[in-house]
């Protein structure tokens, strides 16, 4: 796993976990509970998907009320592209086989040198990798 110790790039199915109270969602939030806001990250394609997936099971006020709490309010840094990096999305889909979005995190993160927290195993194809939100929370040293 490369990355910044203790800087996390939380991925969308983190913040799903927590937000439609799914099967891993005790992990996802001792996590994100344990870790002070202002070392996580979220992409702004993670703010517009989990904005569709909401929109789409009818939970748009969860969803502001997600956006104020995470973005406006607790300090979780907004991670964007730029033009020339989003470019570059089809090379890491050639050269690890991510998909669309999953490249999309793992640029962000390359981009801001920071560790990726996801439940998804096709981040363990890359030179990166990923860690589950179990494991992040004690490399920061504030949970056993």
């Amino acid at each position: 796993m490369v990355g910044r110790l203790g800087v996390f790039l939380v991925d969308t199915n983190v913040w799903l976990e927590v937000l439609l109270a799914q099967q891993k969602s005790e992990e996802a939030k001792s996590f994100l509970g344990s870790v002070e806001a202002d070392l996580l990250c979220i992409t702004e394609l993670s703010l517009y998907s989990i904005g569709i997936i909401m929109g789409r099971l009818g939970k748009g006020s969860e969803y502001r009320a997600f956006v104020s709490d995470t973005v406006e309010e607790s300090g979780v840094r907004r991670v964007i592209l730029d033009t020339r990096e989003i470019k570059e999305l089809p090379d890491l889909h050639e050269r690890f086989g991510l998909d669309f979005d999953d490249a999309y995190q793992y640029a962000a993160a390359e981009k801001n040198d920071l560790t990726i927290v996801s439940f998804d195993r096709d981040f363990d194809k890359t030179e990166r990798g990923r860690v589950l939100p179990s494991k992040a929370a004690s490399q920061t040293g504030e949970i056993p």
